[in-house]
């Protein structure tokens, strides 16, 4: 047992694996800064694209490495946060649930046929993950005593938000899979030779 929960940590954190959740980071979290909101009367709700680089970073990794790297943004997040981690948690709930079936499934299935449907599956289990979040998580914190009232208000906002902002990035990671699809085949492939029999995923 021991063996093999070495095998799998070294596996998934090998210097490689890593610098590349390093990099996938830096990069998520740098997007951060361009947020906007789309609705003017839910200011709130605010557009990134930091799950473009966390997807990418599953297809290429799985979704170990992608949901580590959310982690840590989310923890780099604080250093700005005006909600002491509520928001960030929120976050990497919605996150996590957004890049698990298309990096998971992605191991087993390829091709742009297949991204498309496992993209649309993605959209679809955020979009459900958005609606208890937000209500049990973000509401109570900002709102306060009215959290459920002002929640059966506002929860059409926080669908369409969260539908949009799904499918842009589904779009958006549609359209560069096919330039990044040799990139991330060759990655993949050598680091499956380094790693000639490697761990099952924890």
């Amino acid at each position: 047992m021991k063996e093999k929960t070495r095998r799998i940590l070294s596996y998934h954190f090998s210097a490689t694996h890593i610098a590349y959740m390093a990099l996938f980071t830096a990069l998520a979290f740098v997007v951060t800064f361009l947020e906007f909101p789309i609705f003017p009367v839910a200011p709130y709700l605010k557009l990134d694209f930091a799950n473009v680089f966390f997807m990418i970073e599953g297809y290429i990794f799985g979704p170990v490495e992608a949901i580590v790297s959310i982690g840590i943004k989310e923890l780099l997040c604080l250093t700005k946060s005006s909600s002491g981690g509520v928001g960030e948690l929120a976050n990497f709930l919605m996150s996590t649930a957004f890049i698990i079936i298309p990096s998971l499934l992605y191991r087993f299935k390829k091709g742009r046929w297949w991204v498309a449907v496992t993209l649309v599956m993605a959209c679809v289990l955020q979009v459900a993950v958005s609606l208890p979040v937000n209500r049990y998580i973000n509401f109570p914190f900002f709102v306060g005593e009215g959290a459920a009232a002002m929640f059966d208000e506002a929860w059409p906002f926080v669908l369409a938000f969260n539908a949009i902002k799904s499918v842009v990035i589904s779009v958006i990671v549609f359209i560069i899979y096919k330039p990044l699809s040799r990139l991330i085949r060759a990655t993949r492939n050598k680091l499956e030779k380094k790693h000639a029999d490697p761990p099952p995923d924890a």
